[in-house]
């Protein structure tokens, strides 16, 4: 975790973790809130505050992404008028920020062959869903929301076919050539997000319309939830390495 190689004295470990957890909690709430992407042809919308959770998951750990996640999804339901989701969020999304901080912090250990393999077909994985999912249900006629602002543009198949190659092209060449243990991210990744793909279908399926009477087509977001769980990976495992960068040179010892 990141707190752990900032090299702070331990009595100041409690404050610094209640101002990540604050800031990780603003920032989830805000990704989710400020930039959402509506695709009137499956009546579905995705957003970027998956990659808030996921960042702050691996920087912070389990419980800080986990607060994070939870409370700070869940206020962005409530503020953009969605209640009916909020109790469901406030669960899931705990979940998915917990699980992803508890594995992301638990690297196995094996040979850098055996990382560079599994980095490279998980790279493969993500790159082949982001652009399956991408051209079948986020491309044509796209509404972009930015705060206050609604911009209509349209997207092509092969943005998404283009996106998903270089995803997976810069995955396994950052197996290949620089980090192999960057799969077992993705790994981490990947179960959290699950995790959130599984908690909406149960509760959209069983609970949505028993507790407030709302019908909702349960399998169809789950393909829309994989897409925002693949597109905030891809935003998040850069983040979470750039940040970790910086800090590992700003606290290293000067020769």
């Amino acid at each position: 975790m990141l707190t752990k190689s900032l090299g702070v004295p331990k009595r100041a470990l409690p404050v610094l973790n209640l101002a990540f957890t604050a800031i990780s909690t603003a920032l989830v709430c805000a990704a989710t809130m400020f930039f959402t992407v509506y695709v009137p042809a499956t009546k579905g919308f995705f957003n970027v505050g998956e990659s808030m959770v996921f960042l702050s998951a691996i920087l912070f750990g389990p419980f800080v992404g986990a607060f994070a996640g939870g409370v700070g999804s869940m206020l962005a339901d409530l503020l953009l008028g969605y209640p009916h989701y909020a109790p469901a969020t406030l669960v899931i999304k705990a979940c998915e920020g917990f699980v992803v901080g508890i594995l992301s912090n638990r690297n196995p250990k094996l040979s850098r062959l055996k990382w560079r393999l599994i980095t490279s077909i998980l790279g493969l994985a993500a790159g082949l869903l982001l652009a399956t999912v991408g051209s079948t249900y986020y491309s044509g006629e796209m509404e972009l929301t930015l705060g206050q602002m609604l911009l209509t543009f349209y997207v092509p198949e092969a943005f998404w076919l283009a996106l998903g190659l270089i995803a997976a092209a810069s995955t396994v060449l950052a197996g290949l050539l620089t980090e192999p243990e960057v799969g077992w991210l993705i790994l981490s990744v990947f179960a959290g997000g699950f995790t959130m793909v599984l908690g909406y279908f149960i509760y959209e399926m069983y609970f949505l319309f028993s507790l407030f009477g709302i019908e909702a087509y349960a399998i169809a977001e789950v393909p829309v939830n994989i897409g925002q769980m693949t597109i905030g990976s891809i935003i998040a495992i850069p983040l979470s390495k750039i940040i970790k960068g910086c800090f590992a040179r700003r606290t290293a010892p000067s020769p």
